[in-house]
């Protein structure tokens, strides 16, 4: 397992290092990246906020998803997520920042997205990414892995991005 508060460091060391800033958007995850992140002394430094979306109305009145993605796809998708990392991005005025949402589970999966199914954008100077991951574990295996890829993706972006 990925150690979340070594990849928060290192993804604060190099936002500071380029003068960035880095928002969540957060579904399944709750805050939990946001809260890996601000567990960091300094973090204010490169984090002014993050947005935990949880229900639908959340994310269009929060984020501006347009409500014909969740409609058409459902929250759990590639439209959904890249609209809520574009939207954060613009409202914390972040050059970085990562969205996510999935189903944790217990219940709540289908067969084309099972529980564990989880949907991520990264947002940069370079545009959008997106990513689709499926956990396996409990509710708090699934997010607990979910909070470590998004650290651990923003930190292998912004190294690539030099």
């Amino acid at each position: 397992m990925l150690n979340t508060e070594a990849l928060a460091v290192e993804l604060g060391r190099l936002l500071l290092a380029r003068g960035h800033s880095v928002t969540t958007a957060e579904s399944c995850t709750g805050g939990l990246i946001a809260g890996a992140i601000t567990d960091i002394a300094g973090s204010s430094n490169w984090f002014n906020r993050g947005f935990v979306t949880y229900s639908n109305s959340a994310k269009v009145d929060m984020l501006d998803v347009p409500p014909a993605f969740i409609q058409g796809l459902g929250a759990v998708s590639e439209p959904v997520v890249a609209a809520m990392v574009q939207g954060a991005m613009a409202a914390a005025s972040a050059e970085w920042g990562v969205a996510v949402s999935g189903i944790a589970g217990p219940g709540g999966g289908s067969e084309d997205k099972p529980v564990g199914t989880v949907w991520f954008a990264f947002g940069s100077p370079l545009g959008i990414v997106t990513e689709r991951c499926v956990f396996g574990g409990d509710r708090a295996a699934v997010r607990r892995q979910a909070v470590a890829h998004a650290l651990d993706k923003l930190v292998q972006l912004i190294k690539e991005s030099r």
